[in-house]
C-alpha cells in the first residue's frame, strides 16, 4: 500500500482523491529535524515551502519515491538531485496562478491609497486626528492609464497582465525566454477576447514603468537592487509576490527613504519567517506573510492537481 506525508498538509479534495485511489495520506507534520529518521515509513512527500527536501534528507530515505510541491517555485527542494537519485518531483504551476496575482493588485491598490499606514494610524489617532490623516492620504492615486511593467512572463506574470489590462493599465513583460505577447480575458457572461501586451527588454521595464511586479525565479543575485531603482523613474511602486531574494531590501529601504520608490508590496523576504524590523515597520510597505496562492479556490485546485500526479506517477 502507497504511503503519502502530507507534511505541509493538503486540501480536503486532494486528500480523498488519493484515499479514493487506494493511498494511506498522513498530514500530521513531522518536524524537519526528524524527517530523516521517520520519511522512510512513507513511498511520497508533498510540501509547500515550509519543509525542505535537500540532499540529505533525500540520502537519508534512499526508498523515497516521489515528492510533491504544492505550488510553484521548488527553491525548497534539491529537484536536480532528487531526479539524479531517480525521485520523481512535481509541483504545481497553474493551480495558484490566479490568486497570486489577485494579492499583487491587493498590494497595487492599498499603495495607491495608502492603505497600509491608515490602517495602522486610524485605530490609534483616528478619534483625535481624523482631519490630520483625511489631508496626509488625500493625494491618492488611479491605476487606471498607468504603466505596469512585469518582470517575468509565466503563468503568474500573464494572469497579472490579464488584471491589469482589465483595469484599463498598459502592460510592459519582459521574460528570459521568448513567449507569446498575447492573452485572453474572460468577462462578464463568459465572454472571452484577446489583449496583447508590450515585449520589452529589462531595462526598458524598469526605465518606463509606474508599477513593477517581480515573478522571477530565484537567483543568487537579486533582480531589483541599487543600480537598478536608480534607473527607475522617481516615484515608481514595487511589488514583489515572486520569491525572497529577487529584491535587496536594504536597497529598497534607501530608495523608499529617497522617495525614487513610492511604495512597495511585498509577501516575500529575505529572512523569512523573520523578516528584517526595518521592513516591517516602514510606513510605505505593504505586507503580507507569504499567502500569497493562501485562497480557498487555489489550495482546491493545488490539492487536486497533486493529487492526480501523485495517483499517475504510481499507477504506471
Amino acid at each position: 500500500m502507497i504511503k503519502i506525508l502530507a507534511n505541509d498538509g493538503i486540501d480536503p479534495a486532494g486528500k480523498a482523491m488519493l484515499e479514493a485511489a487506494g493511498f494511506v495520506v498522513d498530514t500530521q507534520n513531522i518536524p524537519q529535524d526528524e524527517l530523516a529518521a521517520k520519511l522512510g515509513a512513507y513511498d511520497a512527500i508533498t510540501v509547500r515551502s515550509a519543509t525542505k527536501v535537500r540532499k540529505a534528507l533525500i540520502d537519508a530515505v534512499p526508498t523515497l519515491k516521489l515528492i510533491g510541491r504544492g505550488g510553484v517555485g521548488m527553491d525548497n527542494i534539491d529537484v536536480d538531485y532528487a531526479k539524479e537519485k531517480g525521485v520523481a518531483v512535481y509541483n504545481t504551476p497553474a493551480s495558484s496562478s490566479l490568486s497570486v496575482a489577485e494579492l499583487v493588485f491587493g498590494h497595487l491598490f492599498t499603495g495607491v491609497r495608502f492603505l497600509q499606514d491608515a490602517n495602522r494610524k486610524m485605530p490609534v489617532e483616528g478619534a483625535t486626528k481624523f482631519n490630520d490623516l483625511k489631508k496626509a492620504y488625500a493625494k491618492g492615486s488611479e491605476l487606471r492609464g498607468t504603466t505596469i511593467g512585469i518582470l517575468g512572463f509565466g503563468r503568474i506574470g500573464r494572469e497579472v497582465a490579464k488584471v491589469a489590462i482589465g483595469l484599463g493599465m498598459d502592460v510592459l513583460a519582459y521574460d528570459l525566454f521568448p513567449f507569446n505577447p498575447e492573452v485572453e480575458l474572460t468577462l462578464g457572461g463568459g465572454i472571452q477576447v484577446k489583449a496583447a501586451v508590450k515585449v520589452a527588454t529589462k531595462e526598458e521595464v524598469i526605465a518606463k514603468s509606474d508599477f513593477i511586479s517581480i515573478h522571477t525565479p530565484f537567483t543568487d543575485k537579486p533582480v531589483l537592487g541599487t543600480e537598478e531603482f536608480a534607473q527607475m523613474k522617481k516615484g515608481v511602486a514595487v511589488v514583489n509576490c515572486s520569491r525572497g531574494g529577487t529584491i535587496d531590501e536594504l536597497a529598497l529601504i534607501e530608495a523608499l527613504n529617497s522617495g525614487q520608490v513610492s511604495f512597495a508590496g511585498l509577501d516575500v523576504f529575505d529572512n523569512e519567517p523573520t523578516p528584517r524590523a526595518e521592513i516591517l515597520t516602514h510606513p510605505k510597505i505593504s505586507l503580507t506573510p507569504h499567502i500569497g496562492a493562501s485562497t480557498n479556490e487555489a489550495q482546491e485546485r493545488i490539492g487536486v492537481e497533486l493529487a492526480s500526479l501523485i495517483i499517475d506517477f504510481f499507477k504506471k
